[in-house]
């Protein structure tokens, strides 16, 4: 199915108004379980960093809601938000400017082309690359663009069924992905090949997370994408499963897995600058 036509169109929907933006970016702080990752890396991340102005890119910032994260929770930060997709870029810019967030400004810009040499202390890329087929290409500029000792965190599908594809032959339910998920080795190996001088990884949607993903996004966007009348139920729906998706999203960031369809990896850049060239 067509899954980002359904993100944009509820996007837009709850874009209208800067209330009902924030509610809209609450919801899927709640609902993606790769928000929950994320946003406890970035914790982490922060403070260990505790007191420093840092640089951040948010590489392909999408509907802005890791911006607007980033933006209220490290407001000594300066945080540059890119998109290949213009519309997205004009209006999360507009919707940063009336809610009086001055630390984020925003740009277009294909990350195949991007590059800032030793710019950013954190690069975040969340869900992105699975929908760039010059991956390689984007991972040296983004190890260009950072400096000596910065980190790329990246969430994305692994090869596990990250797209909800599980054998061969399989359509995925995601079919704007060009690749259905990431090898754990594969993209090990071409973060250091592109320059990083230390990768880790570790899976994310193990069982519990799996088994949450279902209940809180693909049965819901299934819905919305085959009737728009189903946006009418859903507040229900979630009123009733909402303390099971908590409870599994949790189990999910405390777990350690063997497996899953999410993988989250952390990649740095060299603190000798001649040494990750």
């Amino acid at each position: 199915m067509q899954y980002e036509p359904v993100k944009q169109r509820l996007g837009k929907l709850f874009g209208r108004y800067l209330f009902t933006r924030r509610v809209f970016y609450r919801l899927l702080d709640i609902l993606l379980l790769r928000t929950w990752h994320v946003h406890r890396e970035l914790r982490r991340y922060g403070c260990a960093n505790r007191g420093k102005a840092l640089r951040v890119l948010d590489a392909g910032s999408g509907l802005g809601q890791y911006s607007w994260y980033l933006a209220r929770r490290f407001p000594s930060w300066d945080i540059t938000a890119t998109d290949i997709n213009e519309e997205a870029i004009s209006d999360s810019q507009d919707f940063f400017r009336r809610s009086g967030v001055t630390n984020v400004s925003f740009r277009t810009g294909d990350l195949a082309e991007f590059v800032e040499p030793g710019t950013y202390d954190l690069v975040l890329s969340v869900d992105v690359m699975e929908h760039i087929e010059e991956d390689t290409r984007v991972f040296q500029n983004l190890c260009r663009s950072m400096k000596p000792g910065g980190m790329l965190l990246i969430s994305t599908p692994s090869d596990q069924g990250g797209s909800d594809v599980h054998g061969t032959g399989e359509q995925s339910f995601i079919e704007e992905h060009v690749r259905d998920g990431y090898n754990r080795d594969e993209i090990e190996k071409k973060l250091k090949d592109a320059g990083f001088h230390y990768v880790e990884s570790k899976y994310t949607y193990g069982k519990p997370g799996s088994v949450a993903w279902r209940i809180s996004m693909k049965y819901p966007i299934t819905w919305l994408g085959r009737f728009r009348g189903a946006l009418l139920i859903l507040p229900f729906y979630y009123l009733i499963t909402m303390p099971l998706v908590l409870a599994l999203n949790l189990w999910d960031v405390k777990a350690r897995h063997d497996k899953g369809t999410g993988l989250l990896v952390k990649a740095f850049k060299a603190e000798d600058s001649d040494a990750s060239r």
